[in-house]
């Protein structure tokens, strides 16, 4: 429950305009986590798709080290 309590905390400090963007921004998570297809699904099969999708992990896991930071 303190996650919520900090939400309601800082979406009161926002402008109404910030407001409708984070509602926008939440609609958009919504909206990605019903059609994105698990990555579990997806197999790549040729050389350049798997050095590819090799490429694409080590950038996400790059990324999401920035994020912990």
């Amino acid at each position: 429950m303190g996650n919520e309590v900090e939400l309601l905390q800082q979406w009161r400090e926002l402008t109404p305009q910030k407001q409708q963007k984070v509602l926008d921004f939440v609609e958009l998570l919504k909206s990605e986590s019903e059609t994105t297809p698990p990555e579990s699904d997806f197999v790549p099969q040729t050389p350049l798709a798997k050095k590819l999708w090799s490429i694409r992990q080590r950038a996400i896991a790059a990324g999401l080290q920035l994020r912990k930071r």
